[in-house]
């Protein structure tokens, strides 16, 4: 049995990284979170069955400040640290740049510090995002090795963890992999994200936003991919990554790359179809296309990664975009309360 410790364990992207290793493994995790508005409160851990739940132990922490001893003793040993935890919204970053760099910047810093302090610590994971390489020319997919260029104070806060982490690596030699994750969705995520508000609006009938180029004749596009098949690559890179710092140069980042591209209007369409295909009576699709970087500064109309490097590995993704859209429209349309639909 080894000891997994998950920050931001119980936000979006972490709940769903607590229950694959609750279901696939019999690790024992320990959970280590804000508890702030994005974690939900509880909510999430409840869905999963991982409250009272023998095998996951949780810890309030604010990661702008040093892990406290006492937290560190109540914890003990863990074998490998996924820091997951983060401030990740874009909008609320360029309303609030200071908080993004105290959390995301400073807050690595700390978890970074606290992992070095662990004896025969196997692996730390970075979690961080496609955003820090900046908008993809059309025809371009980032390579882990090309050099990040961030365009919005989140993406700039995430770089600098990013950096920090590689100093950590070179430094101190800590085994540490840094992961750059596309647009991810599933069950469980906020209505402010634009999967589950695109399902919140084809039920209400409220205008759907797709930002778009300044001619307005062609939307902005990503790689989707589900918190499932991130889960189960971050567990694949546990057991297959390397952490690599070559003449002092750190190399041990990979690329989650959703399957395809698909364009924020197409996305939007098959979802409605989708929710049209298991809820009567809903109102015609209603949206509006906008130019992206007047309504959204700082905001890139397209990010692409180049997935190569963890395909040539021999990983394989569980469930594929359809699929794992259908999963997703299907449970929001039983549990309404996530789209703030009564």
């Amino acid at each position: 049995m080894k000891r997994i410790l998950i920050t931001g364990g119980c936000g979006f992207i972490g709940s769903h990284v607590v229950n694959y290793f609750l279901k696939n493994s019999d690790n024992e995790i320990i959970v280590l979170d804000k508890l702030s508005y994005a974690a939900s409160g509880f909510d999430r851990l409840k869905e999963i069955g991982a409250i009272n739940n023998p095998r996951v132990s949780l810890y309030a922490a604010d990661f702008t400040k040093p892990i406290s001893e006492g937290v560190r003793k109540e914890i003990g040993h863990v074998d490998y640290i996924l820091h997951l935890g983060a401030e990740t919204h874009v909008d609320r970053s360029i309303v609030d740049p200071v908080l993004f760099m105290e959390v995301n910047s400073m807050g690595t810093v700390h978890i970074l510090d606290y992992a070095k302090s662990i004896k025969n610590l196997k692996l730390m994971i970075f979690f961080s995002t496609d955003e820090v390489m900046g908008s993809a020319p059309e025809g371009k997919y980032y390579k882990e090795s090309d050099m990040i260029r961030p365009e919005n104070p989140y993406a700039a806060a995430k770089a600098a963890g990013e950096c920090i982490s590689m100093a950590f690596a070179c430094t101190y030699r800590l085994p540490l992999i840094i992961t750059r994750t596309m647009n991810v969705f599933s069950k469980m995520q906020l209505h402010e994200k634009f999967i589950p508000m695109v399902i919140r609006r084809s039920i209400t009938g409220e205008q759907i936003i797709i930002h778009a180029t300044p001619d307005l004749k062609s939307a902005g596009s990503r790689f989707y991919i589900s918190a499932e098949n991130v889960a189960k690559a971050l567990d694949f890179i546990i057991q297959n990554g390397e952490t690599q710092t070559k003449e002092n140069r750190f190399t041990g980042i990979y690329n989650i790359v959703g399957e395809k591209e698909i364009d924020n209007l197409s996305l939007a369409k098959t979802i409605y179809s989708i929710v049209k295909k298991h809820k009567e009576e809903i109102p015609e699709f209603n949206y509006i296309m906008t130019n992206y970087h007047e309504e959204r500064p700082g905001h890139d109309l397209r990010y692409a990664l180049d997935g190569t490097k963890l395909s040539e590995m021999g990983f394989r993704y569980p469930k594929n975009l359809e699929q794992s859209l259908e999963d997703t429209v299907k449970w929001y349309l039983d549990n309404p309360k996530w789209l703030g639909i009564k």
